[in-house]
């Protein structure tokens, strides 16, 4: 018999990425709830769930409607958090606005936290506990993976003198944010930094200063369960994500050390999937840099052939009937 329990496909709406993996749950008959938590106040998504009542086997109970599609909590067999976009409520006043926008966050993502049968790839709690740089880079270095040297300082004096012993330096940001700059969006990059342009404005945040890798390419991982997918990535930049025109693919084979450690600190973080970012050296060492725990991976599939989307359509499909069932909330 057909298991018909559904994937919950939580994201925005333009999101192609999601539509390549939902392309191959549908070829293989696997149905689909897609939604964004945007679409509630316009009624084009309803929630109810039950909590007490019901037998002890089933602690939460009800059900998720979009216009098309009604779902029943207790039966969802994966959730796919992708790229959700939550509402804002421009209608109401402040106050009120950051009322409902709790409101949302708290009922409707704490009722799909609540359920404890469903694969999630990945949980958002999960996301955010190994978003951070620097337990990111603790957790490497326990793992034997090569960590540059790294400071992470609000002390404009330490700053010096790490980019004075360490030099050349790069700084990055802790973690990517949205900002404008007389209403223009702006974003940023890995740059050199030297002692002598660090000044006081240091004190006012933690920034992070790192050694630069003398390196010949990058290597970008992306690991679904446990299959490990890795492109090289071949330019002259710095931070390749400055102009993806300047850059060339090619599909290399891990090696198998590097490989355990990439699954063990996904393992360590309690997730099914990540996008790693690794820097070769020129003897061809690998330097971690971050993890990205819901990385961009569409346009490597478009580059590459990788068959990344139905890597993630086969683990979402197996739900929790899969070993990877252990990365739940």
């Amino acid at each position: 018999m057909t298991d018909t329990k559904p994937v919950l496909v939580v994201t925005e709406p333009l999101d192609i990425t999601a539509d390549m993996v939902i392309t191959h749950l549908n070829e293989r008959g696997v149905p689909v709830v897609r939604f964004n938590p945007a679409d509630l106040p316009v009624a084009e998504l309803t929630v109810s769930a039950r909590f007490g009542g019901c037998p002890a086997s089933i602690p939460v109970a009800g059900q998720l409607r979009t216009p098309s599609r009604t779902v029943a909590l207790e039966h969802v067999r994966a959730v796919y958090w992708r790229r959700p976009v939550w509402p804002t409520f421009e209608h109401l006043n402040t106050d009120d606005a950051r009322y409902a926008a709790a409101q949302v966050r708290h009922g409707l993502a704490g009722t799909l936290h609540a359920l404890d049968g469903p694969l999630w790839v990945n949980h958002p709690a999960r996301n955010a506990a190994a978003d951070h740089k620097p337990a990111q880079l603790a957790a490497a270095a326990r793992l034997g993976l090569t960590v540059p040297a790294t400071l992470v300082t609000n002390d404009p004096d330490e700053a010096r003198r790490f980019i004075t012993a360490h030099g050349p330096v790069i700084t990055k940001t802790l973690r990517w944010t949205p900002y404008e700059r007389d209403g223009i969006g702006l974003t940023s990059w890995a740059e050199p930094v030297t002692a002598d342009e660090v000044d006081d404005t240091v004190t006012a945040a933690p920034h992070l200063f790192q050694a630069r890798v003398d390196k010949t390419a990058d290597l970008r991982v992306l690991v679904v369960g446990r299959q490990s997918f890795a492109v090289r990535i071949d330019s002259s930049l710095l931070d390749w994500r400055k102009d993806y025109s300047a850059l060339s693919y090619s599909v290399v084979d891990l090696p198998d050390r590097l490989e355990r450690a990439l699954l063990a600190f996904l393992d360590r973080f309690d997730l099914p999937s990540g996008s790693f970012d690794l820097a070769l050296d020129r003897d061809g060492e690998p330097h971690f840099l971050e993890l990205n725990p819901n990385g961009q991976w569409g346009w490597l599939e478009e580059k590459t052939g990788l068959p990344m989307a139905a890597a993630f359509a086969g683990l979402l499909a197996q739900g929790d009937s899969t070993d990877d069932a252990r990365h739940r909330p």
